[in-house]
Protein backbone atom coordinates (compact mmCIF):
# COMPACT_ATOMS: atom_id res chain seq x y z
CA UNK A 1 0.00 0.00 0.00
CA UNK A 2 1.08 3.62 -0.86
CA UNK A 3 0.40 6.86 1.32
CA UNK A 4 0.50 5.39 4.84
CA UNK A 5 0.86 7.62 7.61
CA UNK A 6 0.49 5.20 10.19
CA UNK A 7 0.70 1.57 10.90
CA UNK A 8 -2.09 -0.20 13.15
CA UNK A 9 -2.46 -3.24 14.12
CA UNK A 10 -6.40 -3.23 13.84
CA UNK A 11 -9.27 -0.90 12.26
CA UNK A 12 -12.52 -1.29 14.06
CA UNK A 13 -15.60 -0.23 11.88
CA UNK A 14 -18.60 0.82 13.09
CA UNK A 15 -20.79 2.47 15.60
CA UNK A 16 -19.64 5.25 17.39
CA UNK A 17 -22.21 7.07 20.09
CA UNK A 18 -23.06 7.98 23.70
CA UNK A 19 -24.74 5.68 26.03
CA UNK A 20 -27.17 7.72 28.27
CA UNK A 21 -26.65 4.81 31.02
CA UNK A 22 -29.73 4.48 33.60
CA UNK A 23 -30.23 2.44 36.56
CA UNK A 24 -32.94 1.88 38.81
CA UNK A 25 -37.01 1.67 38.55
CA UNK A 26 -36.32 1.90 34.59
CA UNK A 27 -39.25 0.05 33.13
CA UNK A 28 -41.10 2.73 31.79
CA UNK A 29 -44.85 3.61 32.91
CA UNK A 30 -46.55 5.62 30.48
CA UNK A 31 -49.71 7.81 31.88
CA UNK A 32 -47.62 10.68 32.77
CA UNK A 33 -45.94 8.85 35.91
CA UNK A 34 -43.19 9.81 36.76
CA UNK A 35 -40.29 7.31 38.30
CA UNK A 36 -37.38 8.15 40.11
CA UNK A 37 -33.79 6.17 39.07
CA UNK A 38 -30.17 5.91 41.09
CA UNK A 39 -28.03 6.91 38.51
CA UNK A 40 -27.54 8.46 35.43
CA UNK A 41 -24.40 8.27 33.35
CA UNK A 42 -23.59 9.57 29.79
CA UNK A 43 -20.72 7.68 28.68
CA UNK A 44 -18.89 5.84 25.56
CA UNK A 45 -20.77 3.77 23.64
CA UNK A 46 -21.29 1.79 20.26
CA UNK A 47 -20.00 -1.78 19.94
CA UNK A 48 -16.91 -0.61 17.73
CA UNK A 49 -15.87 2.16 20.05
CA UNK A 50 -15.73 -0.02 23.25
CA UNK A 51 -13.94 -2.70 20.82
CA UNK A 52 -11.74 -0.26 19.84
CA UNK A 53 -11.16 1.21 23.31
CA UNK A 54 -10.54 -2.78 24.46
CA UNK A 55 -8.12 -3.41 21.90
CA UNK A 56 -6.03 -0.23 22.89
CA UNK A 57 -5.88 -1.16 26.60
CA UNK A 58 -4.70 -4.16 25.74
CA UNK A 59 -2.32 -2.87 23.75
CA UNK A 60 -3.11 -2.96 20.09
CA UNK A 61 -2.44 -0.15 18.11
CA UNK A 62 -5.85 0.72 17.00
CA UNK A 63 -7.63 2.78 14.78
CA UNK A 64 -11.46 3.36 14.14
CA UNK A 65 -13.72 4.31 11.32
CA UNK A 66 -17.21 5.45 12.31
CA UNK A 67 -18.91 8.76 11.69
CA UNK A 68 -19.96 11.31 14.44
CA UNK A 69 -21.92 14.62 13.85
CA UNK A 70 -20.41 17.85 14.69
CA UNK A 71 -22.63 18.36 18.12
CA UNK A 72 -22.06 18.01 21.58
CA UNK A 73 -22.40 14.20 21.57
CA UNK A 74 -20.06 14.02 18.79
CA UNK A 75 -17.13 16.33 20.43
CA UNK A 76 -17.79 13.80 23.53
CA UNK A 77 -16.80 10.55 21.48
CA UNK A 78 -13.77 11.57 19.72
CA UNK A 79 -12.74 13.04 23.16
CA UNK A 80 -13.77 9.58 25.22
CA UNK A 81 -11.36 7.71 22.21
CA UNK A 82 -8.43 10.25 22.10
CA UNK A 83 -8.15 9.61 25.94
CA UNK A 84 -8.58 5.56 25.53
CA UNK A 85 -5.59 6.02 22.97
CA UNK A 86 -7.94 4.53 19.91
CA UNK A 87 -6.82 6.68 16.29
CA UNK A 88 -9.26 8.54 15.31
CA UNK A 89 -8.17 9.41 12.19
CA UNK A 90 -10.56 7.45 10.09
CA UNK A 91 -13.78 8.99 12.28
CA UNK A 92 -15.74 11.24 9.60
CA UNK A 93 -17.89 14.22 11.11
CA UNK A 94 -20.92 15.06 9.76
CA UNK A 95 -22.46 18.76 10.69
CA UNK A 96 -25.71 17.98 8.72
CA UNK A 97 -26.87 14.87 10.74
CA UNK A 98 -26.47 14.40 14.56
CA UNK A 99 -24.64 11.89 16.36
CA UNK A 100 -26.06 8.72 17.31
CA UNK A 101 -27.45 8.26 20.33
CA UNK A 102 -28.55 5.00 22.52
CA UNK A 103 -30.60 5.23 25.85
CA UNK A 104 -30.06 2.44 28.35
CA UNK A 105 -32.40 1.10 30.52
CA UNK A 106 -29.90 -1.16 32.81
CA UNK A 107 -30.69 -3.94 35.08
CA UNK A 108 -27.78 -5.92 36.69
CA UNK A 109 -28.17 -9.31 34.61
CA UNK A 110 -30.03 -7.69 31.73
CA UNK A 111 -30.83 -4.41 29.82
CA UNK A 112 -32.85 -2.65 27.49
CA UNK A 113 -31.59 -0.08 24.61
CA UNK A 114 -33.36 2.52 22.76
CA UNK A 115 -31.21 3.91 19.72
CA UNK A 116 -31.27 6.89 17.54
CA UNK A 117 -29.13 5.82 14.63
CA UNK A 118 -28.33 9.70 13.56
CA UNK A 119 -25.09 8.97 11.87
CA UNK A 120 -24.08 5.42 12.82
CA UNK A 121 -25.84 4.49 9.04
CA UNK A 122 -23.75 7.01 7.22
CA UNK A 123 -20.65 5.27 7.28
CA UNK A 124 -19.42 3.91 3.72
CA UNK A 125 -17.51 0.97 2.25
CA UNK A 126 -15.03 3.95 0.56
CA UNK A 127 -14.39 5.31 3.43
CA UNK A 128 -13.07 2.13 5.05
CA UNK A 129 -11.37 1.24 2.04
CA UNK A 130 -9.90 4.78 2.78
CA UNK A 131 -8.45 4.09 6.11
CA UNK A 132 -7.22 0.75 5.13
CA UNK A 133 -4.99 2.26 2.32
CA UNK A 134 -3.89 4.60 4.60
CA UNK A 135 -3.37 2.92 7.87
CA UNK A 136 -2.60 -0.40 6.96
CA UNK A 137 -4.21 -2.78 9.48
CA UNK A 138 -3.47 -6.39 9.87
CA UNK A 139 -6.60 -7.02 11.22
CA UNK A 140 -10.07 -4.95 10.34
CA UNK A 141 -13.31 -5.71 12.98
CA UNK A 142 -16.80 -4.81 11.96
CA UNK A 143 -19.24 -4.30 14.35
CA UNK A 144 -23.05 -3.52 14.22
CA UNK A 145 -23.55 -4.27 10.85
CA UNK A 146 -27.30 -4.10 11.33
CA UNK A 147 -27.57 -0.81 12.26
CA UNK A 148 -25.29 -0.12 9.31
CA UNK A 149 -27.22 -0.70 5.32
CA UNK A 150 -25.23 1.38 3.82
CA UNK A 151 -22.11 -0.41 4.48
CA UNK A 152 -23.57 -3.88 4.74
CA UNK A 153 -25.16 -3.39 0.83
CA UNK A 154 -21.46 -3.67 0.02
CA UNK A 155 -19.76 -5.68 2.68
CA UNK A 156 -18.99 -8.88 0.56
CA UNK A 157 -17.43 -6.74 -2.23
CA UNK A 158 -15.17 -4.64 0.42
CA UNK A 159 -14.40 -8.52 2.19
CA UNK A 160 -13.16 -9.63 -1.05
CA UNK A 161 -11.05 -6.24 -1.32
CA UNK A 162 -9.56 -6.64 1.76
CA UNK A 163 -9.29 -10.86 1.76
CA UNK A 164 -7.40 -9.91 -1.51
CA UNK A 165 -4.69 -7.40 0.66
CA UNK A 166 -4.08 -10.47 2.86
CA UNK A 167 -6.18 -8.62 5.66
CA UNK A 168 -7.94 -10.80 8.10
CA UNK A 169 -11.29 -9.84 9.24
CA UNK A 170 -13.70 -10.44 11.98
CA UNK A 171 -18.02 -9.72 12.11
CA UNK A 172 -19.97 -8.94 15.29
CA UNK A 173 -23.42 -8.36 13.75
CA UNK A 174 -25.05 -7.15 17.15
CA UNK A 175 -28.71 -7.43 17.52
CA UNK A 176 -31.08 -6.62 14.05
CA UNK A 177 -33.25 -4.50 15.73
CA UNK A 178 -35.95 -5.62 12.78
CA UNK A 179 -35.86 -9.00 13.94
CA UNK A 180 -35.39 -10.11 10.21
CA UNK A 181 -31.63 -11.09 10.14
CA UNK A 182 -31.30 -11.27 6.58
CA UNK A 183 -28.00 -10.27 4.04
CA UNK A 184 -25.68 -12.80 6.28
CA UNK A 185 -24.43 -16.07 4.33
CA UNK A 186 -22.37 -14.54 1.37
CA UNK A 187 -20.32 -12.30 4.27
CA UNK A 188 -19.85 -15.38 6.54
CA UNK A 189 -18.32 -17.21 4.01
CA UNK A 190 -15.80 -14.43 3.75
CA UNK A 191 -14.97 -13.55 6.94
CA UNK A 192 -12.44 -15.44 9.34
CA UNK A 193 -13.82 -14.61 12.95
CA UNK A 194 -17.49 -14.44 13.40
CA UNK A 195 -18.77 -13.47 17.21
CA UNK A 196 -21.99 -13.58 17.78
CA UNK A 197 -24.29 -14.04 21.13
CA UNK A 198 -26.20 -17.42 21.74
CA UNK A 199 -29.10 -15.30 20.94
CA UNK A 200 -27.80 -13.87 17.52
CA UNK A 201 -26.39 -17.43 16.51
CA UNK A 202 -30.30 -18.48 17.07
CA UNK A 203 -31.56 -16.21 14.94
CA UNK A 204 -29.12 -16.56 12.78
CA UNK A 205 -28.40 -19.92 11.62
CA UNK A 206 -32.57 -19.64 11.10
CA UNK A 207 -32.29 -17.15 8.63
CA UNK A 208 -29.25 -18.60 6.61
CA UNK A 209 -30.62 -22.63 6.99
CA UNK A 210 -34.28 -21.63 6.71
CA UNK A 211 -35.39 -23.54 10.11
CA UNK A 212 -35.32 -23.24 13.22
CA UNK A 213 -32.13 -25.04 15.07
CA UNK A 214 -32.99 -27.66 18.03
CA UNK A 215 -30.02 -25.42 19.95
CA UNK A 216 -26.98 -23.47 20.23
CA UNK A 217 -25.00 -26.27 19.30
CA UNK A 218 -26.67 -27.39 16.18
CA UNK A 219 -26.61 -23.11 15.25
CA UNK A 220 -23.19 -22.70 15.60
CA UNK A 221 -21.94 -25.80 13.83
CA UNK A 222 -24.41 -24.90 10.69
CA UNK A 223 -23.07 -21.16 10.82
CA UNK A 224 -19.36 -22.45 11.08
CA UNK A 225 -19.81 -24.80 8.16
CA UNK A 226 -20.11 -21.89 5.71
CA UNK A 227 -16.51 -21.33 6.32
CA UNK A 228 -16.01 -19.02 9.20
CA UNK A 229 -14.81 -19.67 12.60
CA UNK A 230 -17.58 -19.20 15.23
CA UNK A 231 -17.01 -18.12 18.83
CA UNK A 232 -20.16 -17.22 20.16
CA UNK A 233 -20.42 -15.31 23.90
CA UNK A 234 -22.45 -17.18 26.00
CA UNK A 235 -22.72 -14.54 29.23
CA UNK A 236 -21.61 -16.38 32.08
CA UNK A 237 -20.38 -19.77 30.72
CA UNK A 238 -17.87 -17.82 28.68
CA UNK A 239 -17.28 -18.76 25.09
CA UNK A 240 -17.52 -21.61 22.94
CA UNK A 241 -15.57 -22.22 19.58
CA UNK A 242 -16.97 -23.66 16.58
CA UNK A 243 -14.88 -24.57 12.88
CA UNK A 244 -15.98 -26.75 10.56
CA UNK A 245 -19.28 -27.87 11.58
CA UNK A 246 -18.01 -29.11 14.84
CA UNK A 247 -17.32 -27.29 18.43
CA UNK A 248 -13.50 -27.02 18.83
CA UNK A 249 -13.08 -25.20 22.54
CA UNK A 250 -14.71 -23.85 25.24
CA UNK A 251 -13.60 -21.18 28.25
CA UNK A 252 -15.45 -20.19 31.26
CA UNK A 253 -15.91 -16.92 32.61
CA UNK A 254 -15.23 -15.61 35.94
CA UNK A 255 -17.34 -15.01 38.80
CA UNK A 256 -17.46 -11.10 39.33
CA UNK A 257 -19.60 -8.69 40.94
CA UNK A 258 -21.92 -7.57 38.49
CA UNK A 259 -22.40 -3.52 38.37
CA UNK A 260 -23.49 -3.18 34.76
CA UNK A 261 -23.28 -5.85 31.52
CA UNK A 262 -23.41 -3.14 28.71
CA UNK A 263 -20.71 -3.40 26.57
CA UNK A 264 -19.64 -7.18 27.86
CA UNK A 265 -19.70 -8.56 24.40
CA UNK A 266 -17.53 -6.04 22.82
CA UNK A 267 -14.82 -6.29 25.67
CA UNK A 268 -15.32 -10.20 25.01
CA UNK A 269 -14.55 -9.34 21.39
CA UNK A 270 -11.50 -7.24 22.22
CA UNK A 271 -10.15 -10.26 24.69
CA UNK A 272 -10.39 -12.48 21.42
CA UNK A 273 -8.85 -10.19 18.98
CA UNK A 274 -6.14 -9.06 21.17
CA UNK A 275 -4.90 -13.23 21.84
CA UNK A 276 -5.41 -13.71 17.41
CA UNK A 277 -2.74 -10.50 17.68
CA UNK A 278 -0.48 -11.58 20.56
CA UNK A 279 -0.10 -15.03 18.11
CA UNK A 280 -2.02 -17.13 20.58
CA UNK A 281 -2.29 -20.78 19.03
CA UNK A 282 -4.48 -23.04 21.11
CA UNK A 283 -8.28 -22.03 20.83
CA UNK A 284 -9.20 -22.43 24.20
CA UNK A 285 -6.74 -20.41 25.44
CA UNK A 286 -7.71 -17.38 23.01
CA UNK A 287 -11.43 -18.27 24.60
CA UNK A 288 -9.85 -17.64 28.42
CA UNK A 289 -8.46 -14.61 26.80
CA UNK A 290 -11.79 -13.40 25.65
CA UNK A 291 -14.15 -14.52 28.66
CA UNK A 292 -12.21 -12.84 31.07
CA UNK A 293 -11.99 -9.70 29.21
CA UNK A 294 -15.92 -10.52 29.38
CA UNK A 295 -15.86 -10.95 32.94
CA UNK A 296 -13.76 -8.20 34.30
CA UNK A 297 -15.99 -5.08 32.01
CA UNK A 298 -18.92 -5.86 34.09
CA UNK A 299 -17.32 -4.54 37.47
CA UNK A 300 -17.76 -1.32 36.51
CA UNK A 301 -20.49 1.42 34.65
CA UNK A 302 -20.55 1.30 30.85
CA UNK A 303 -18.83 -0.20 28.39
CA UNK A 304 -15.25 1.03 28.78
CA UNK A 305 -14.70 1.69 32.62
CA UNK A 306 -13.53 -1.84 33.98
CA UNK A 307 -12.36 -3.20 30.54
CA UNK A 308 -9.30 -5.78 31.00
CA UNK A 309 -5.16 -5.26 30.65
CA UNK A 310 -2.59 -7.11 29.40
CA UNK A 311 -1.82 -8.22 32.98
CA UNK A 312 -5.21 -9.31 33.27
CA UNK A 313 -5.30 -11.39 30.58
CA UNK A 314 -1.97 -13.13 30.76
CA UNK A 315 -2.10 -14.18 33.96
CA UNK A 316 -2.16 -18.14 35.07
CA UNK A 317 -5.26 -19.82 35.53
CA UNK A 318 -5.79 -20.46 39.27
Amino acid sequence: MSGIDVLVDVLVVGDANPDLLLTGDTVPRFGQAEQLLDTADLLLGGSAAIVACGLARLGATTALAAVVGGDRFGSFVLDELRSAGVDVSAVTVDDAVPTGLSVVLSEPHDRAILTLPGTIPSLSAAAVREAVERLSPRHVHIASYFLQPRLAATLPDLLGWLGERGITVSLDTNWDPSERWGGLEEVLRRVAVFLPNREEALAIATAVTGAAPAGLEEAASALSALGCRVVVKAGAEGGIAFEGGARVAAAAGLQVEVADTTGAGDSFDAGYLASLLAGVADEEERLRWAATAGSLSVRGRGGTATQATCHDLTLPVA
